[in-house]
C-alpha cells in the first residue's frame, strides 16, 4: 500500500516530517475520506536533501513542471509563497493514480512547534509522525475551507473526550 511505503521511507531516510491534513485527522478518530496526503516538514537543506532522496526513491514527480530539487531553493519557494501564493508543492507518482504528496510548504504554525507536540501512530510496524489535534486544529483554522470547519468541528469533539 503506498500510503504505508511512504510513511516507511520517510522514517528510513529520516526525513523530519509531521502528517497533516484529512489523513491525520483520520487517525485522530475522525471519519474522513481523502486521496491525497498532506505533510509538513522541517524546511532545512539537510532534512530537504532527505525528504528529496525519498522522493525519488518513490518515483514521486513534482506536479508542476519544475525540477524536483526546486525544493532546495526556500528563497524561491518564499518567493512563490508571496506572490503566487504557493502553499504546497505537490508530488505525485505515475504508478497510483489520484494519490498526490502535498508538502505543506510554510505552515502557519511553526514546524519545531508542532514537532513537540508530535503524536505517534504505529500502522503496521509502520511508525506515522501526526500533527497534535490542537495544531490540526489551527492549521484548518487558517485554511478556513468548509471541509477544514467540519473537521475542526469533529476534532473538537475528540479533544474534549
Amino acid at each position: 500500500m503506498f500510503y504505508l511505503d511512504l510513511f516507511g521511507k520517510l522514517q528510513e531516510f529520516e526525513v523530519e516530517y509531521l502528517l497533516i491534513g484529512g489523513l491525520a485527522v483520520s487517525l485522530h478518530g475522525v471519519e474522513r475520506s481523502t486521496m491525497d496526503i498532506d505533510i509538513t516538514v522541517a524546511m532545512q537543506s539537510a532534512n530537504l536533501d532527505k525528504l528529496i532522496a525519498c522522493a525519488e526513491s518513490l518515483k514521486l514527480k513534482p506536479v508542476l513542471p519544475l525540477p524536483l530539487n526546486s525544493l532546495l531553493d526556500i528563497a524561491l519557494l518564499k518567493q512563490w509563497h508571496k506572490e503566487k501564493n504557493l502553499q504546497a508543492f505537490a508530488l505525485r507518482t505515475e504508478e497510483i493514480a489520484g494519490v498526490t504528496l502535498d508538502i505543506l510548504l510554510f505552515p502557519t504554525v511553526g514546524f519545531a512547534d508542532m514537532q513537540q507536540r508530535t503524536v505517534r501512530f504505529t500502522v503496521d510496524n509502520t511508525q506515522i509522525k501526526v500533527a497534535a489535534i490542537e495544531d490540526l486544529i489551527s492549521l484548518k483554522q487558517s485554511a478556513g475551507r468548509e471541509i477544514d470547519l467540519s473537521d475542526i468541528k469533529h476534532l473538537k469533539k475528540i479533544q474534549s473526550l
